[in-house]
Formats: C-alpha cells, structure tokens, sequence
C-alpha cells in the first residue's frame, strides 16, 4: 500500500434506502482527511450500474450521469481496483486500497457486497458476510438473539408466498401468537423504516403486511409496547468500544422514514435521560449482540425500553448506520469525544486490521501433517 491509500467510498445502490444512502455519502466524503487518503467516489444506480468519475455523488443526487464512467470490481484478488471494458479488454481506472461501503439496505449492507469484497481480497470497513447478513434479516437476528438469552419483542416471521395461498390463516396465525392490537409490520430485510407500519384492527394487519411484502418476500410482524427507543453505536473488531446512548422523540406515532427524515418534529436527545444501570445494561447487551453476530468495524444496536415494566429488548443492529448529518451512529460517538474525521479514520484502520486478520488465515492443507 502506498503511503496514502485510496479509498473507495461506495453509495447508492439497488435498495429501497438508496436516497438515505447519497445523504450518509455526501456527510462520509465531506469528514474524510484528503491529506491522508486519495478518495475515489463511486455510485450505484437503482439499476445497479457503478460508476466513477469527477462529482459522482453530484451527478447522482442531480440525476445526471451521463458524464461519469462506468466501471465494475472484479471478484480477482490479482486486479483489486476498479475496471472498465474497452476493446473487448479492461482497463485499470483505479486501484483500491480500501473500499467505504456506505451502502443501506439489500445489494450493500446484507452481505452481498462484502462477499465479492472478500473474493477480490479488498480491505473493507463494516462487518463481514456472516455479521452483515444476520444483522439484514430482522427474524434471523432475533432468533439468534433469543438463542443468547438477549431479551426481543415476540414476534412471528410471515412469507410472502404464504401471504398469497391464504391471506386470512396468516393473520389468524399472527393474532392467536399475538394477542391483542397494536403491532408492527416490517420488511426483514430493510432500514430507515421503508415499509414499516403500525396496525392497530385486522384489516389495518393485512394492508400492513402488503406494504411489507412489496419490499421483500419475508415480513416479520412484531408485538407493539409502549416503549422509548435507546440507541447506541459500536467501534471496534473482537473489542467493541460502546458510545454513550441517545433516545429518539419521534415526531409523529413511531419512528417512520418521514419522522426520520422529513419530520422536523422528530428529536434526538444524547445523552438519554435514563438511569445508569440501565445505560450500562443496554451497552453491555449492545456488545453481547455484536460479538455473536461474529461483527466487526461498526454498527448501531437500537433497543426498546419498555415503559410500563422498565424491561429492556433489543429491536436490531444495523451494520451499515445512517451517516447523515442528523444520524444518531456519529451523533453518539461525537458525544462521546469522536468527531467525523476521527471516526471515519479509526474505520479505515479497523478495515486494515481485519483484513491483516483474514491475511492470516492458511488458506492451503497439506496432507501428511499432524495426526
């Protein structure tokens, strides 16, 4: 690696949270050190095409992309950089030394990217197949999460396919597992809320599931409390660091995607007002749920404090957090003395770590050795 690495910030993308994505982006580029690092952008269109070049995220953002290179990554750990097709051959635009995935939602936080990550040998910030994967499936991940002792809200896993041969026993099913109204209908494999309905009647459950459904073929219907929404963000590898947590005062019922982006009633407070025990509980159940979703660099573990009893669950992780300007993952660490451009940086290092990590992994077996 040279003495300035490149790095390849990554946004965009084939998800219903591409939006969010050019806004965690533009936060991303505007807090990397350009002494430090040469900074490559590279953009994913909803039809999933990558392309570089002057102002990427710009172009984006404007809707006009003619004047930007297509480009793609080669799963060739002996090309690790960035490529384009020319006279039938390719051609090195970039080399990469480490990639920024800043990338929400399926096609870039599910573990679809890292894997071609993994299989071009790149450096990489953000958790790996595994981690990214369990932490994309909201039913997974709180299956395995109940596997660990860590308390999660009931829920039940619905199908679409299921949803579509017989309507009315899937919502007798959720209701006798369920019992009385409200709950909540989600996507298991999405953020930033895309989605997310709160159903109070039978007929509210099936539109609920329906909207649900449209972004992915498995919805997870959840128990609705009164409950306040703690968060805290994660940084580290095998070690994770915990940031103090914060509270979101979502401005309309529940924390939707108009409420986090568009509501200007809707608040963050950092720290959360709650005692001190609780704090430490959620952090340590924050770093129990990070290790055994084997994850790495980053992410922001979002709980529920429940209001009546003072129990505490834990509702997701999310290993590819919001980085916009009003995100709760760099909103904590900077209340807990990390600002942008630190962040961003002990990112990169932890990239590099991990990818030394795997470095060390023999990847050969030689027959005849130890019995």
């Amino acid at each position: 690696m040279s003495a300035k690495p490149t790095i390849g910030v990554v946004f965009g993308g084939r998800s219903g949270e591409h939006a969010v994505s050019l806004m965690s982006a533009r936060f991303v580029l505007s807090v990397l050190d350009r002494a430090a690092y040469d900074v490559v952008e590279i953009g994913i269109t909803r039809a999933g095409e990558w392309l570089t070049g002057t102002g990427v995220l710009a172009a984006m953002e404007s809707g006009d992309t003619a004047g930007l290179l297509p480009v793609t990554l080669l799963a060739d750990p002996a090309r690790a950089g960035l490529y384009r097709l020319q006279g039938g051959g390719l051609d090195l635009v970039r080399r990469l030394d480490v990639v920024f995935p800043v990338l929400h939602g399926t096609f870039g936080e599910d573990g679809t990217l890292q894997g071609l990550l993994e299989m071009a040998d790149l450096a990489y910030v953000g958790p790996g197949v595994t981690g990214s994967a369990v932490g994309m499936d909201k039913a997974i991940f709180a299956d395995l999460m109940r596997a660990q002792g860590i308390p999660v809200v009931p829920g039940v896993l619905v199908l679409r396919s299921e949803l579509q041969a017989d309507a009315q026993a899937v919502l007798d099913r959720i209701e006798s597992a369920l019992g009385g109204y409200p709950y909540f209908t989600k996507p298991a494999n999405l953020g930033s809320s895309v989605g997310v309905s709160k159903v109070t009647s039978r007929g509210d459950l099936l539109e609920g599931l329906l909207e649900a459904a449209a972004y992915d073929r498995r919805v997870l219907v959840q128990k609705g409390l009164n409950v306040r929404e703690i968060e805290v963000s994660l940084l580290g590898n095998d070690d994770p660091q915990t940031s103090v947590c914060g509270e979101v005062l979502p401005g309309a019922e529940f924390y939707s995607y108009d409420a986090k982006y568009h509501d200007e009633r809707s608040q963050t407070v950092v720290p959360a007002d709650i005692p001190d025990e609780t704090a430490a509980r959620i952090r340590a159940l924050a770093v129990q749920a990070f290790k055994a979703c084997d994850m790495a660099g980053l992410a922001r573990a979002d709980f529920f404090l429940d209001t009546d009893s003072g129990a505490v669950y834990i509702n997701e992780i999310n290993t590819i957090p919001g980085f916009t300007s009003i995100s709760m993952y760099p909103r904590l660490w900077a209340a807990s003395g990390l600002d942008g451009p630190g962040l961003v940086a002990r990112l990169i290092e932890l990239a590099l770590e991990r990818k030394a990590e795997r470095d060390a992994t023999q990847r050969e077996f030689a027959r005849g050795g130890h019995a």
